[in-house]
């Protein structure tokens, strides 16, 4: 055990020293409102590269409004090349109209980072309020705040949905496994 873990830390420190860099797109879903955060992992240390928010317009047919999220999705992706993406689960609402419509949303969200590549990885929100503020029951503007000073930003990014979207991608920069991180190392020597 205490070999392992002493391997462990030579493999991170070495992803340090070589800057291994990751760059994450982290999605909050919706139908109307899609926030996204593209964020870089150097080491420990977190840069915002962009964020803000996909919008479709009310009155539209679905079917459209689909195609806009999906299209800004690849322009998105093609613009800012990320390594891997990280959306919100889908938990339970009791608007199930707004349920599927987000669910829609999703999926094509989704199938856009799976046509180029991407590795696709999925946080409840409990898991990503764990990951960001430390407790899974953390309150809304607790998670704001803490975006905020990961990524040393002057303001809470609006709207919320933008700020739920950098929080999505700050839980996945933590939360990278070990073996990707090897396989990275293990591509450079």
């Amino acid at each position: 055990m205490i070999f392992l873990n002493a391997i462990i830390i030579v493999c991170l420190i070495l992803l340090q020293r070589r800057g291994v860099k990751m760059r994450v797109l982290g999605i909050d879903p919706g139908i109307a409102i899609v926030g996204f955060g593209f964020i870089d992992k150097v080491g420990h240390k977190l840069t915002p590269v962009q964020y803000g928010a996909i919008t479709t317009e009310a009155h539209t047919p679905q079917e459209i409004r689909l195609q806009q999220v999906y299209d800004a999705t690849c322009s998105l992706i093609d613009k800012y090349q990320p390594d891997s993406i990280a959306v919100e689960k889908l938990f339970f609402n009791k608007n199930v109209t707004t349920a599927f419509a987000v669910g829609q949303a999703r999926g094509v969200i989704m199938l856009a980072a799976a046509q180029k590549g991407l590795h696709i990885a999925e946080y409840t929100p409990l898991q990503v309020k764990q990951a960001v503020v430390g407790y899974g029951k953390a309150e809304k503007r607790q998670v704001q705040e803490m975006v905020k000073m990961f990524l040393k930003l002057s303001a809470i990014p609006k709207p919320d949905d933008v700020a739920d979207a950098l929080a999505i991608a700050i839980c996945h920069a933590h939360s990278a496994g070990l073996s990707q991180k090897l396989q990275e190392v293990a591509k450079h020597d």
